[in-house]
């Protein structure tokens, strides 16, 4: 019998208080059929460093970093050539505050972190992901034989 052999998640976290995050980590290591391979940045420089040698397939952010903080990183990863397609993933306090992107994003809030909820969160974003680019690619396939039949060439 052949074994499926699991591509890790290379998942970024950023934020800036340490023992919040290791609280996520914790949760993180609780999760025992998928690998994880996480890094760590603590604002937008930070993180955009990481990028020149690591490729995320998530990104976590706690919103403790600050409302202008947290939406200028949102911003750039949203214009990022490497992380356009990641999805984003915010970790709150509370679900009182409303925070508005245009970019789509998934939230979660801290006192329902679980192991469990972070799966759910990664895979939902993985789908989500999936049909955006199924979308796109059948989109400029459909839009490339409109153009063609508009010209009069099929």
């Amino acid at each position: 019998m052949e074994t499926k052999v699991l591509q890790s998640w290379q998942l970024l976290l950023i934020g800036n208080n340490p023992i919040e995050l290791s609280s996520v980590v914790d949760r993180l290591k609780e999760i025992r059929h998928q690998p994880i391979v996480a890094q760590f940045a603590f604002d937008l420089r930070s993180s955009l460093q990481c990028l020149s040698k690591f490729a995320p397939s998530y990104i976590l952010i706690d919103d403790n970093i600050g409302t202008d903080e947290l939406k200028e990183t949102v911003q750039e990863f949203a214009h990022n050539r490497k992380t356009k397609d990641v999805p984003i993933t915010i970790i709150k306090n509370s679900n009182y505050q409303a925070t508005l992107f245009d970019t789509p994003l998934d939230y979660v809030l801290k006192s329902n972190l679980s192991s469990d909820r972070i799966l759910k969160t990664l895979n939902r974003s993985a789908t989500a992901r999936d049909a955006q680019t199924f979308l796109k690619r059948a989109y400029q396939k459909r839009k490339g034989l409109l153009s063609q039949l508009l010209l009069g060439k099929v």
